[in-house]
Parts: structure tokens; C-alpha cells; sequence
């Protein structure tokens, strides 16, 4: 990925790429100064170690490498120079010569309020992110967007899909940190129930090679994500403990299933982020508020959320 980055001119921090362990080490102590650890393949959302100081970024390359945390993945890595500034995901759909925005997101990656603690595969989002106004969105199509659709077609790798590009907007502009070929999770949780364009109708578009002509609706307003999570996560922790309260959908709730089993009608723990409830709101302020109202409904044993998702927003919105 970072190789086409560098080929097509799209803005991303300086790297280098390593399949000796060795030779990452002695480059990053040759360096002397915090790098980014990224493993090559994935990783369920938890590959990208950000080092805070030269031991932290040896210790990633230990974890990825030679302990092999990750497995396979981490054959190869990425390290890459630390980018300061706000992390946000862009979504776009292609059919391989035409895009549409399906939206934008703020992901909240550490199991802790105000970003403490290890790495999850993500504690909650929000859609869409405030700050990104027309000039920064400007700046995204130019610069990135459209050098990675038009780099894929010289690269005889025409593309048809969901595209997730994962952004630091930092004081020289959008940088790209990664790229996915799905709906992230939990950013699909607040991108999607914002659709007032039938899927099934952008898919088609898709597949037809028809996306120029088609309009994409939107909710006008917010959607705010939060995981209940078993307490542990994302280490070891326990499951099957009866999940009880108020499971069920509404007008603009939606309670979204991950780490649930059903036995003889009731809900049970079974996975590390166990559900994920999502709300609607015509301010950002009202889709929290509504989001938090129905986790306050529901209830197991070591449940355990942020309290802060979407507030990074509120700073921008005045809403």
C-alpha cells in the first residue's frame, strides 16, 4: 500500500518496510525517536501500534515479529513516521471510474474514555464528522480519492466497491494512513442507518457501472455508535452472562448483535464487543444522548462502554 501511495503522489507519512525483525530494530534505533508498527496483513483492527517513545516502538516490533501476536500478519511491517493531528475515515463508493460519499467517521480505537488503554477493534463512532467542511473534502477528492481510483486503473487493478480510507487531517492537509476494501466496524454502524438510499439500489450501480447517475440520500442529522463490551476486552475476559433489558429496535435505535448467542429466547455474552446500539439525532448532541439513553437500558455482568463517544464532535459542532 505504501508503495502506491509514494508511486501516485497521495499524501502519507515517510515509511520504511521490514521482513527481518533485526533490521527494524536497528533502524529504529538508529533513528532514535517513536515510530508508528503497522503489520502488513490484517489484524482485526488491532495491527497499528503507535510507539510513544523508542522503547514502546521496539517493544511493537517484538510483539508483531518475534512473538507473533498477530500471526502471519506480521511477516511484514510497516513503520512509519508519527502523524499528529485529528484520525477521521472517509467512505467512498466506486464503480471503478466514478465515486460517490457515502460518509464520513470518527472512530474511537482505546477501550478507555479520552483515548487511555490498549487498542481495541473500536469502543463506538460517530457520522459524520463536523470539521470536515467543502475545503477539506476538496482537498480529500483531489489529492487522494481521485489518485487512488485513477492510480488502480493504471495499475490494471480496477476496483469496484467499498472504499475505506482511513485519514490524520494534519496542520499540511489529509494524509492517508490506510485503506480498506470494506465497511469498517463500528463506523459502518453510524455510515449506514444515515442511508436513506436503498444498498441494494448503490450496489447495482455499482456492479452497472451506472454510479455517475445515481443521487445518494441522506438522513439530515447525526449517528452515534456505542459497544458494550465484556469487561476484559480486548484481553481475555468471560462469557456467557444473560444480557437483560431493552434489546429491541426503535424509530431511531438500533441495536446492532457481535459477540451474542441465543438460547431458548434469551441473549447471552459471547465475544469480546457484544453489541453496539446506534441512534439518530438531528443534532450530534441528540444522537449521544439517544444512544446512551438505550445503553442504560441494557444489562450483563461486567458490561463496560465509553462514556465519550462522539463528544471529540461537540467541540466542532456547537450542537
Amino acid at each position: 500500500m505504501k508503495e502506491f501511495l509514494y508511486k501516485y503522489c497521495i499524501p502519507t507519512a515517510k515509511f520504511k518496510i521490514f521482513d527481518n525483525p533485526k533490521d527494524a530494530i536497528s533502524y529504529v534505533e538508529k533513528e532514535n525517536k517513536p515510530f508508528v508498527v503497522k503489520t502488513d496483513g490484517l489484524a482485526s483492527g488491532k495491527g497499528a501500534i503507535v510507539g510513544k517513545n523508542v522503547e514502546e516502538t521496539l517493544n511493537a516490533i517484538q510483539r508483531i515479529m518475534i512473538k507473533k501476536e498477530f500471526g502471519d500478519a506480521g511477516n511484514k511491517i510497516v513503520v512509519e513516521d508519527v502523524l499528529t493531528g485529528i484520525e477521521v475515515s472517509v467512505f467512498i463508493v466506486t464503480d471503478g471510474k466514478n465515486y460517490k460519499w457515502l460518509g464520513t467517521a470518527q472512530d474511537h480505537k482505546r477501550v478507555y474514555d479520552f483515548d487511555e488503554g490498549p487498542n481495541t477493534g473500536g469502543m463506538g463512532s460517530y457520522s459524520p464528522v463536523p470539521f470536515i467542511n467543502e475545503n477539506i473534502k476538496y482537498v480529500i477528492e483531489e489529492n487522494i480519492i481521485k489518485n487512488t481510483i485513477n492510480g488502480l486503473r493504471k495499475e490494471n487493478a480496477v476496483y469496484k466497491g467499498i472504499l475505506y480510507i482511513g485519514l490524520m487531517i494534519t496542520e499540511f492537509g489529509p494524509a492517508v494512513l490506510e485503506y480498506n476494501v470494506r465497511f469498517g466496524d463500528p463506523e459502518a454502524q453510524s455510515i449506514l442507518p444515515l442511508l436513506e438510499t436503498d444498498f441494494v439500489e448503490i450496489a447495482n450501480a455499482v456492479i452497472d457501472e451506472r454510479l455517475f447517475n445515481l443521487n445518494i440520500k441522506h438522513y439530515n442529522g447525526y449517528c452515534c455508535s456505542v459497544v458494550m463490551a465484556s469487561e476484559g476486552y480486548p484481553g481475555s475476559y468471560s462469557k456467557g452472562y444473560e444480557i437483560t433489558g431493552d434489546l429491541d429496535d426503535e424509530s431511531n435505535v438500533f441495536v446492532f448483535h457481535a459477540g451474542t448467542k441465543k438460547l431458548n429466547s434469551k441473549y447471552f455474552t459471547d465475544g469480546g464487543r457484544v453489541l453496539c446500539v446506534s441512534a439518530l439525532g438531528r443534532t450530534l448532541k441528540e444522537a449521544i444522548d439517544n444512544s446512551y439513553s438505550k445503553i442504560y437500558k441494557i444489562h450483563f455482568t461486567g458490561a463496560h462502554y465509553r462514556k465519550d463517544i462522539g463528544y471529540k464532535g461537540l467541540t466542532y459542532s456547537n450542537k
